[in-house]
């Protein structure tokens, strides 16, 4: 199982590769929705990637007001 930095690590790359942004302006305590402009759709589709990334299914309940990579981290973390 990879760490939990390893994870945010993941995450925030495949983020910037995602929104073709670069990964040196994610941090994993920054709010998604406002540091990629994004909404809930593009979000999903970020989610979508990720999920099929890790190899896991992230049910709705568990993303509720997640909005910043670090507990996105944490909730992919809980399923691996």
């Amino acid at each position: 199982m990879p760490t939990l930095d390893a994870t945010i690590e993941e995450i925030l790359n495949l983020a910037a590769e995602h929104f073709h942004v670069p990964r040196e302006s994610l941090q994993p305590g920054d709010d998604f929705f406002q540091k990629l402009g994004i909404n809930s759709l593009q979000a999903l589709g970020l989610l979508t990637r990720l999920e099929q990334h890790f190899g896991i299914e992230l049910p709705d309940y568990e993303l509720q007001g997640v909005s910043d990579f670090r507990t996105l981290a944490e909730r992919i973390q809980s399923r691996l």
